[in-house]
């Protein structure tokens, strides 16, 4: 092979900054090099990520394999002692050309590999400047980084730091060179979204950014959020649901579970109740909004009762997009160190939360047929609605906004034909 491959697992905020990666190794001269952006958030995400090296050594046995990203952060000397590996960055050091031009030769000790410093001593986010995004026909801008809390089952913030925000003129002249290079829809993420602007002088909010883009970036067409944590929303974002057309009628919530007992220890700020007064007030504010979330299933001393108030709450909440987390012990968290369920029962749970999850799913496909939708088509012969839902758009040009009106479904997307309107 040559110049930079790279291999990307996780959040949208891993996507956003492979782009960054690629661009410093590029710029520090880098060639025949694989780049793995790790993932930490489960046990399963790290050895997909170790499959996935030895998987790029088999197929490219003189090419250079530089690990990163959020398991590298946490796990580096797992990574570190992988015969596969040449070099283990950070996830600070993975975003500067100068550690790509400091790497080791081939054939150096475990320790030698390391260019892994305390993430906990990074302060501020710098702003990364891209043009594109590569396979992607929405464009992700990084505007902040780490989390303050500290959930007893999540590693994350080991692997990304404390909370720092990206300042607001920066992400605007980011949206600008994105709109740009032709895209009309920016989504804004992080790690804790909703803590944005905490750090920076003023203390602008989550809300209060995505309106100062939306009206000094015109050319953005659509605008989303990533996750967020509904308990921190602020007045400026239930105003954006309520008022702005070009903000996305979608939310994912970091919903977690629905016991208050188990939200608890987990360390959630947040009560069932909250999060279902929440997703009310935005339905009420939005009527056609879908609501995605994540929950996880088999928690710590999880009961079948607790077990039984998480699907009510998904339930209650028509949660359209459930995202089902078995629950994975992270080592050096607390939860990992609270008394475990037996790994069938997490994963029989699990399939039994999906399962609500489908159900939800199907319904909310039903109730989309016989609506008429705006599609900003994608590179694989699909779509999404304004409100996330997947559509079969076989023919359409990637990235055109295109009106359609929805005639049934297959149970994973929705059917279409066009509309007499022409692509926007």
């Amino acid at each position: 092979m040559s110049g930079v491959e790279v291999i990307t697992f996780g959040c949208r905020l891993n996507t956003y900054e492979s782009e960054v990666m690629r661009a410093e190794a590029e710029k520090a001269g880098l060639n025949n090099a694989i780049l793995v952006n790790t993932c930490a958030v489960t046990g399963e995400a790290v050895r997909q990520a170790r499959q996935a090296i030895r998987r790029a050594r088999r197929d490219n046995p003189e090419a250079r394999i530089i690990v990163t990203g959020c398991a590298a952060q946490t796990e580096k000397e797992t990574f570190a002692g992988m015969v596969e590996v040449d070099a283990v960055l950070g996830n600070e050091e993975k975003l500067k050309s100068a550690s790509y031009r400091a790497l080791p030769d081939f054939g150096v000790s475990a320790e030698e590999k390391l260019r892994v410093n305390d993430i906990m001593s990074v302060k501020a986010t710098a702003p990364q400047m891209v043009k594109h995004i590569d396979g992607h026909v929405r464009a992700f801008i990084q505007v902040q980084n780490g989390c303050d809390h500290r959930c007893t089952f999540c590693i994350i913030p080991y692997g990304r730091g404390n909370s720092r925000s990206v300042p607001m003129g920066s992400v605007v002249d980011q949206a600008r060179k994105l709109t740009e290079s032709g895209y009309r829809e920016i989504v804004l993420t992080g790690v804790d979204a909703t803590s944005y602007g905490a750090d920076l002088p003023g203390e602008p909010t989550l809300g209060l950014l995505a309106k100062t883009l939306l009206k000094q970036v015109p050319d953005i067409r659509r605008l989303r959020l990533s996750s967020i944590d509904s308990i921190e929303a602020d007045r400026h974002l239930l105003d954006l649901i309520a008022d702005e057309a070009r903000f996305m009628p979608h939310l994912h919530l970091s919903l977690q579970h629905g016991d208050d007992m188990i939200l608890k220890r987990m360390k959630r700020r947040h009560s069932s109740a909250d999060a279902l007064e929440f997703v009310n007030e935005v339905r009420r504010l939005r009527p056609e909004i879908s609501i995605g979330a994540d929950m996880i299933a088999g928690f710590p001393t999880e009961t079948e009762e607790m077990f039984d108030n998480a699907v009510r709450l998904a339930e209650d909440a028509q949660i359209a997009h459930l995202h089902v987390f078995p629950y994975s012990p992270r080592p050096g968290t607390p939860a990992a160190r609270m008394p475990q369920l037996d790994r069938r029962l997490v994963k029989e749970r699990a399939a039994r939360l999906r399962a609500t999850g489908h159900m939800l799913h199907q319904s909310h496909l039903d109730g989309m047929v016989g609506t008429r939708q705006w599609l900003l088509v994608e590179n694989n012969g699909l779509a999404h609605t304004e409100n996330f839902t997947l559509v079969a758009a076989p023919g359409l040009k990637p990235r055109a906004l295109v009106e359609v009106d929805i005639i049934g479904h297959d149970g994973k997307h929705l059917d279409m034909q066009l509309t007499a309107a022409d692509a926007a």
